[in-house]
């Protein structure tokens, strides 16, 4: 299947930590087709990574769970993204982030528990 260049884009900043870049990627995709919610699925929990690490305790527990229930009508597999592996991490990080604090500055998230590591492979050898 041939996806837009962004969606290969988003697979190479989601894999070197650049959630920020994986933001304007999916971003831009999803704003041609709002209806697309598995991609509002990827953009909410990389959006949720990327607060957690500026101390947004609050807003990344919002948008990890956004993107748990956006994404669970794409499971198992959609779009070369083994969802089971996805929804593991989501659940592993709303089990991490701390549910007693909205925020840390900035300067103490580096404080906070880490975060799963979780590796996106695009796999089209799965039937969609």
């Amino acid at each position: 299947m041939d996806y837009p260049k962004e969606y290969y884009e988003f697979f190479i900043s989601f894999n070197e930590g650049d959630y920020y870049t994986c933001h304007d990627l999916l971003e831009e995709m999803w704003m041609t087709d709002k209806r697309n919610y598995f991609l509002k699925g990827l953009l909410q929990m990389t959006v949720a990574i990327y607060h957690y690490e500026y101390g947004n305790v609050k807003g990344a527990r919002a948008m990890m769970q956004a993107a748990h229930n956006y994404l669970q009508e794409y499971r198992p597999f959609y779009w070369g993204i083994d969802l089971e592996e996805v929804y593991r991490f989501i659940e592993a990080c709303l089990n991490r982030i701390p549910h007693e604090m909205d925020s840390v500055a900035f300067e103490d998230a580096d404080k906070l528990p880490a975060l799963p590591e979780l590796i996106l492979l695009l796999n089209d050898l799965e039937e969609e």
